[in-house]
């Protein structure tokens, strides 16, 4: 049974992915216009920050909406078909789950930020 629930949901994401990845790409908010010193203080920000994401994960592609929104340059990691992603977020982060944002902090120690919710809050405030 379980194998028949994990072969039904890949086939729906196989359908609907291309028509949700369409629709983030015709939708995608216009992102905040910064002076170019301001633009680069927030990518000093965001230069220690990763996201692990599936591409069409409904729940991803609100992080990448609002990382569109608040113009935040954050490396991106495909957990679903990058193996060396995949194992980094489940070894390093503790599970496989995504959206999952991966925070360096100055003395190199890494925070994993599961959930789209506390990932949004915190770029929101990373900006404030």
């Amino acid at each position: 049974m379980k194998l028949f629930f994990r072969y039904f949901f890949k086939t729906v994401r196989l359908i609907l992915g291309p028509f949700m990845l369409a629709w983030e790409f015709f939708t995608l908010p216009k992102g905040i216009a910064r002076t170019p010193e301001d633009q680069g203080r927030i990518d000093a920000k965001t230069s220690n920050l990763v996201l692990y994401q599936y591409r069409t994960c409904p729940f991803c592609m609100k992080v990448r909406r609002t990382l569109a929104r608040l113009s935040l340059q954050v490396e991106k990691r495909d957990a679903q078909h990058d193996l060396v992603s995949r194992a980094e977020l489940e070894q390093q982060g503790g599970q496989i789950k995504v959206p999952c944002l991966r925070i360096t902090e100055a003395d190199g120690q890494q925070r994993w930020l599961y959930e789209s919710k506390a990932v949004n809050d915190y770029l929101q405030k990373l900006v404030a």
